[in-house]
């Protein structure tokens, strides 16, 4: 079986046979999907097109006129050291072989009995290539600590520091043809960091989503393929699936850990060979837009109990982005809480309200379950009900009150803490809000029972609630 592997340069395929370059072209296309090669038929325009044009790969003929591949093969490796050379001849001569190979040669294939394992070279040369490439821009990335696309991240908001290490690294595998595995808790923004690695990739195709949980195996079979006109009852017209609607874009699939047994096969034929079938035909299409696929499974557990192939893991995580979830970057919650509020307000068409002081540090220590979705569901629901200049607690305070999720926390001697061993202390007039909060909570709004739960007087009491806006039982 030959991979489908349609690489991000050029490739140079130089022979004086104009009728081996053009087979070996049909073959490149037909058996791997690459159809990015540049034919030369005259060795002496080699170094100019090597200057001129992307090529990350050389194919080169031994024996032709004017310049001999003998002759060729150590000026392109001295001016050009990154582009791997893999020779061609017509004869089987192990010496010459040695000697080019010695010379710096990738591989030596004779072309006139080993077409088979020469695009097997072909795709591992690419693959090594891709590898070289991604590994040197990630390291750039990393090093330089900057975002060259910067504007494709738009969408997502963020002070996080692990989150901006993601998005470079989505900079330095964007322009893989690799598929992207994206995982993460439900709610934390899968979605968007799938439409920011479509942007980055500048492909010029569009992002088609689909949406595969729950689909039954005809269903996603029709969905992606498309279908023949009278390929089953009721299909009295050609459709075409979401693949060939992805064509030079971006195919996301979204809840691929919910993918029947049947329908994974399905996708890993796909991605392993790059053709497919439409229900109906015996016309084989190839596919020619990214794959990015996204999850809130653990699909190793998945793997364990029987529900998800290995083999199709391994397949889909070219690479791999993992979104942390709210609670682990509680420096987002402020800065997406505002933003929300802003939303919200324009929305429904209100004035932004006053944000009672001891809110954020009650958001930032709550554990969200649902993540970034939950917490602008919060503040949408707060805004609907809000009336008065100071936002009103009361949405915060049903949700937050009944919060059993959040770890422990623990201090330097192992004892129990409220506050995170990490963080800087808050200020003492926000704690001390947080802790006339919680026992209004506790005492279901009931001011004598708080204040003798906290240990202070009433009119005392009753000054805070009135400075918070927050005196409702």
């Amino acid at each position: 079986m030959i991979e489908s592997l349609t690489p991000s340069f050029e490739i140079l395929l130089v022979d004086d046979e104009e009728a081996w370059l053009r087979s070996i072209s049909m073959t490149l296309a037909m058996s791997g999907g690459i159809n990015n090669v540049v034919r030369c038929s005259d060795s002496r325009k080699v170094l100019e097109l090597l200057r001129s044009r992307p090529i990350g790969l050389v194919l080169l003929d031994l024996n032709m006129p004017h310049l001999t591949g003998q002759d060729l093969l150590p000026t392109i490796i001295e001016q050009h050291p990154d582009v791997p050379v893999i020779v061609l001849s017509g004869l089987n001569q192990v010496s010459v072989a040695v000697e080019c190979m010695q010379k710096g040669a990738f591989d030596f294939f004779v072309k006139t009995v080993e077409e088979e394992r020469l695009i097997q070279g072909i795709h591992r040369a690419i693959r090594m290539i891709d590898l070289q490439r991604e590994n040197s821009e990630m390291k750039s990335r990393i090093l330089s600590d900057r975002l060259e696309h910067a504007e494709a991240f738009a969408d997502i908001l963020t002070a996080d520091r692990a989150m901006l290490s993601i998005f470079r690294y989505i900079e330095a595998v964007a322009g893989s043809s690799q598929p992207i595995l994206i995982t993460g808790e439900s709610g934390v923004g899968k979605e968007l960091v799938a439409r920011a690695v479509h942007k980055v990739s500048r492909r010029p195709g569009q992002l088609v989503s689909v949406n595969v949980a729950g689909l039954d195996d005809q269903i996603f079979s029709d969905t992606l393929f498309g279908h023949t006109r009278g390929a089953f009852t009721g299909a009295e017209l050609p459709r075409s699936g979401m693949i060939e609607r992805a064509a030079d874009g971006t195919l996301f699939l979204d809840e691929i850990g919910d993918l029947a047994i049947t329908s994974q096969v399905k996708l890993l034929r796909l991605l392993q060979e790059g053709e497919y079938f439409s229900l109906g035909s015996d016309v084989p299409k190839r596919m020619n837009a990214r794959v990015v696929v996204a999850t809130h499974h653990d699909l190793a557990t998945k793997q364990a109990a029987g529900e998800f192939r290995k083999d199709f893991y391994y397949r889909l995580c070219g690479h791999h982005i993992h979104i942390p979830a709210l609670r682990e970057r509680p420096d987002d919650i402020p800065l997406l809480f505002d933003h929300f509020l802003d939303e919200a307000a324009r929305e429904l068409n209100k004035k932004k309200p006053t944000v009672p002081k001891e809110l954020p540090v009650l958001l930032t220590n709550y554990a969200f379950p649902g993540n970034v979705r939950e917490l602008r569901a919060l503040v949408y629901d707060a805004m609907s009900r809000h009336e008065a200049h100071m936002l009103s607690m009361e949405t915060f305070k049903r949700v937050l009150g009944k919060d059993q999720s959040r770890p422990v926390r623990l201090d330097a001697h192992g004892q129990r803490s409220v506050f995170v061993p990490t963080e800087p202390l808050p200020p003492l007039h926000e704690v001390s809000d947080l802790l006339v909060a919680e026992a209004m909570r506790r005492a279901e709004g009931n001011q004598s029972i708080a204040c003798r739960l906290i240990g202070i007087s009433q009119p005392a009491l009753s000054k805070r609630l009135k400075k918070t806006g927050d005196s409702a039982p």
